[in-house]
């Protein structure tokens, strides 16, 4: 059930924030209603070595971009690196 909410907030931010949405084609209710799920997240911390990533974070993803779940982007960029110096 959606419900409406009114927000007094500095009127650069929201300037920005429009932008911001515009270039992701979200709405700013969109990205308001995930940072507010964000962070009342309930979900299980992170145990030792695991990075949480965010219900915000999950929800910009980039459509079309599916990365498998072992993918190890540091590995990748030292291999873009290597590649363009010649290492």
């Amino acid at each position: 059930m959606d419900t409406k909410l009114t927000l007094k907030l500095d009127k650069n931010v929201i300037e920005k924030a429009k932008i911001y949405a515009a270039e992701h084609k979200h709405s700013l209710s969109f990205m308001v209603e995930n940072y507010f799920k964000a962070v009342t997240s309930t979900e299980k911390k992170e145990t030792k070595g695991e990075i949480r990533i965010s219900e915000f974070v999950k929800s910009i993803g980039i459509d079309g971009v599916n990365l498998p779940e072992d993918f190890d982007y540091k590995k990748e960029i030292q291999e873009i690196l290597c590649e363009k110096y010649g290492v």
